[in-house]
């Protein structure tokens, strides 16, 4: 979001996202039973019918006067928990890969729980298991005109329990990180 905000990207971005099983709730589900799950990945809600589409372009919508148009395609992969997403769009001409890294330091500078990562480490699902933190990384493909950014959470506390705890304590005035770790619990 930062990137379309600064007018670094042309708002036409592809989205690939590996998700764990407990993004699809919590109902039982045949295809996602363990002896189905493991050993396999699948993408589902293709071609722009996946829920979450239409927020995705509201929210990159409300930070530019251009058209914005997603691509998303999510993959269901064997974890059973945590979301790692590689996101791209073409670069504006003339920005360089230092203009954009400086972009996403300063945007996300203090945000207690988003953090870009060293340059050349890329995040894990596994360092933000158990988590309300969200792991960035930032490049631009050159070659191929295109900023990537590759971002990870844990989409269980990083989801929709941790940004109520987060949001609540907002609401209430209260330190928003009060009741929520930025630190994974991976071994």
């Amino acid at each position: 979001m930062s990137a379309v905000a600064a007018g670094l990207v042309t708002p036409d971005v592809v989205v690939v996202a590996a998700s764990g099983t407990s993004g699809a709730g919590k109902t039982v589900k045949p295809h996602l039973l363990a002896s189905e799950v493991m050993g396999n990945a699948a993408a589902y809600g293709v071609g722009g019918v996946h829920r979450h589409t239409p927020e995705i372009v509201q929210n990159l919508a409300a930070l530019t006067d251009q058209r914005v148009t997603v691509s998303f395609t999510p993959v269901l992969v064997p974890m059973p928990r945590g979301i790692l997403a590689t996101c791209s769009a073409p670069l504006t001409p003339g920005v360089t890969a230092t203009e954009v890294r400086e972009t996403f330091l300063k945007a996300y500078d203090a945000e207690p729980f988003v953090h870009v990562l060293p340059e050349g480490e890329w995040p894990q699902t596994q360092a933000v298991h158990g988590s309300n933190a969200c792991h960035l990384q930032v490049t631009v493909d050159a070659n191929a005109g295109r900023l990537v950014v590759v971002g990870a959470i844990d989409n269980l506390t990083k989801g929709t329990a941790g940004a109520a705890v987060q949001s609540m304590n907002l609401a209430l005035g209260l330190d928003e990180t009060l009741g929520l770790t930025a630190v994974g619990v991976a071994p």
